[in-house]
């Protein structure tokens, strides 16, 4: 196993959540824990709600095993100034969203040297708190390199950040934040991928729903908490349409800089 406990940048990085975490109060709860596993390859597919998931899912993970987790990040996020430079401290793994074939070939070369390896199979953040439909790569990343999907979904983290639901300051502390670890999911070359990422969805929602349901914060009428379940956030129709006005605009804004 090729993977490296000792990146200074990521120790300091773990150091700066802990702290942070520490400091606005986060209160997390863990299910399905022995799920992780402690050493080996394997492609851990979270839910996607809030812009801190990646870093509570590290924070997760080291307080569970001391391990490190690679994700896949937008190049746009690689191209900031700072944060690219934390993100290529940390070893993560940049994503061109109009030619990822490089970033899949390093995913799955990380993969297969023993690395976690986070990533979104939703490819962006659910403003509707839903399981949206699923791209393939993590399934077939996880075929071609022999290695577990390990099917995670994180319940609270998106009220710190998100893309619809504002928090001021104050209301920041004291969140809950609830994990849940689904059993590793094994996937061959011979699986039909689109079969297996279908069902994965189902796992991932499964874990959602008694997180959402058993969360020890009243959500009635807030704009955190999912239609379906009495908030105010958008249906996943209506997130859907604004979801692929975003991405028309932005794909506007590309050609516009060519």
């Amino acid at each position: 196993m090729s993977e490296r406990r000792g990146d200074p940048i990521y120790g300091a990085a773990i150091g700066a959540g802990r702290s942070l975490f520490g400091f606005l109060r986060v209160k997390p709860t863990v299910v399905g824990a022995a799920n992780l596993p402690d050493t080996g390859g394997a492609v851990f597919a979270l839910t996607h709600f809030g812009y801190m998931d990646f870093a509570l899912a590290e924070w997760m993970t080291w307080k569970k095993n001391r391990r490190h987790v690679r994700f896949l990040a937008t190049k746009n996020a690689f191209d900031k100034p700072v944060v690219g430079f934390l993100l290529r401290g940390m070893r993560h793994i940049s994503v061109d969203m109009t030619a990822g074939a490089e970033a899949y070939r390093q995913a799955v070369a990380a993969l297969r040297s023993g690395e976690a390896l986070g990533v979104f199979p939703e490819g962006g953040v659910s403003a509707s708190y839903t399981v949206r439909e699923l791209k393939t790569g993590a399934v077939r990343m996880a075929a071609e390199a022999g290695v577990p999907v390990i099917p995670i979904a994180i319940w609270g983290g998106h009220r710190l950040l998100t893309k619809t639901a504002k928090s001021s300051f104050g209301e920041k502390f004291g969140i809950p934040v609830s994990f849940a670890i689904g059993e590793p999911i094994h996937v061959t070359a011979e699986d039909d991928s689109a079969a297996v990422t279908l069902s994965l969805r189902s796992t991932l929602q499964s874990l959602l729903d008694p997180l959402q349901r058993d969360y020890p914060v009243d959500g009635t009428g807030q704009p955190w908490q999912p239609a379906h379940l009495g908030g105010s956030a958008p249906t996943p129709e209506v997130a859907a349409v604004a979801e692929a006005a975003r991405k028309e605009r932005k794909a506007a804004e590309r050609a516009a800089r060519r």
